[in-house]
């Protein structure tokens, strides 16, 4: 199984789009109603996809409260948050150590969708709590 995309909620396509542009997301659909982007790793090889859709401002405060989160993962973290702040974006949590091994910082879309930038490095996928295959257990 491979995960395909998200589909993000806004209230505002040009803001949002903008948003993403300057977070370095590559545009590969266009429409007024429905954008989509793809992630690029820093070889420049392109993976994930995520995409935003349109909907009317009167639910906006409803998808806020629907607890969206989307992680976007770079190695070289701290700069990137500072390159990203000298293009205007403001942090809510500047790249910070959690308790599950990460180091991350947060904002907010225009939308009001929480992105959280990260690097886990070995423990996004191997943390010491990792559950153990039941048959690879003698």
């Amino acid at each position: 199984m491979n995960l395909n995309q998200l589909t993000l909620p806004v209230t505002d396509m040009a803001k949002a789009k903008q948003f993403y542009l300057t977070l370095g997301a590559v545009l590969i659909v266009d429409t007024p109603h429905y954008v989509r982007f793809a992630c690029q790793d820093e070889s420049g090889n392109l993976g994930s996809s995520f995409s935003l859709s349109l909907m009317p401002a009167s639910l906006a405060s409803r998808a806020e409260t629907q607890g969206v989160t989307l992680y976007f993962e770079h190695e070289a973290l701290d700069v990137w948050v500072k390159e990203l702040e000298a293009k205007g974006l403001v942090f809510e949590q500047q790249p910070q150590y959690q308790s599950y091994l990460w180091r991350e910082a947060m904002l907010k879309d225009p939308a009001g969708n929480r992105i959280k930038l990260y690097w886990a490095g070995e423990n996004r996928l191997n943390p010491p709590w990792r559950v153990v295959d039941s048959e690879a257990i003698d």
